[in-house]
């Protein structure tokens, strides 16, 4: 039985994620900008409180956890790279391990780039991946601290995962992200069907940081660096396909 998926915002843009195992009762919420909209929605649900999964350690992903571990007892689980500036983790955590959550098994990716110990989390059996500020929907994260080589293999990783993988992203910045793809990919017609859809999903209240793979793979710009349509779009036939990304991800940060 897969998981049930709620995304819970939080702050102005953000999303913490709960995750329900119906078979075992088992609850999670991954990353907690604030503890008070995951706590309504786990009392509207009558869910309990397991785990907490940690995606970074920026201030707006672990500012609630604090208050959510004290008032649930939840494990957190968070990268052991990135331990000396998360809340005090009960699992540490590196790149391929396994997470035992009640009857459903996910792994951990390494995803460095926005941040140095960035992690990502992936239920392959319910088709999820929480990717947080390194893949975000038609976006990437800004490179605080890692570099535009760790950032493209760490988005070569997760554009490997199974097409139908939801991607669950830490942001809804939908709107600058879609005006920026459009400025650097005008003739591609799954990005403009894509864009064009955006108003009605707003409509029916849906998050607007949840997207298939296959839809990132075919509108996100930084996913298709390596396309020549892209490359040819950016006067850079002959650069590699991180160069590419490096450059994407330059134009971004002065849109």
């Amino acid at each position: 039985m897969p998981l049930t998926l709620l995304a819970v915002r939080c702050l102005s843009d953000n999303y913490a994620y709960l995750i329900h195992n119906p078979a075992t009762g088992a609850t999670g919420v991954v990353d907690v900008p604030e503890a008070a909209p995951v706590i309504d929605a786990m009392t509207a649900k009558g869910w309990a409180l397991s785990d907490i999964f940690l995606t970074h350690h920026h201030y707006d992903h672990v500012d609630g956890v604090a208050e959510l571990r004290a008032a649930t007892g939840a494990a957190v689980w968070g990268a052991r790279a990135d331990a000396h500036r998360l809340p005090p983790l009960d699992h540490a955590l590196a790149e391929g391990d396994s997470i035992s959550f009640g009857s459903e098994h996910g792994t951990v990716l390494d995803v460095s780039g926005h941040t140095v110990g960035h992690i990502a989390f992936h239920f392959p059996d319910s088709q999820l991946a929480f990717t947080a500020d390194s893949l975000m929907a038609l976006g990437c994260g800004r490179l605080f601290e890692g570099t535009p080589d760790q950032m493209w293999t760490s988005l070569c990783k997760l554009a490997a995962l199974p097409d139908d993988t939801r991607i669950c992203s830490g942001h809804d910045y939908l709107a600058a992200n879609a005006a920026f793809a459009e400025s650097v990919d005008r003739d591609n017609p799954a990005l403009a069907a894509r864009v064009a859809g955006l108003d009605k999903l707003r409509a029916q209240s849906a998050p607007m940081a949840i997207a298939t793979m296959a839809e990132e793979k075919a509108t996100n710009p930084f996913l298709r660096a390596s396309d020549p349509s892209m490359k040819s779009s950016l006067g850079m036939d002959r650069a590699t396909d991180a160069e590419t990304f490096a450059e994407l991800r330059a134009r971004k940060d002065r849109f």
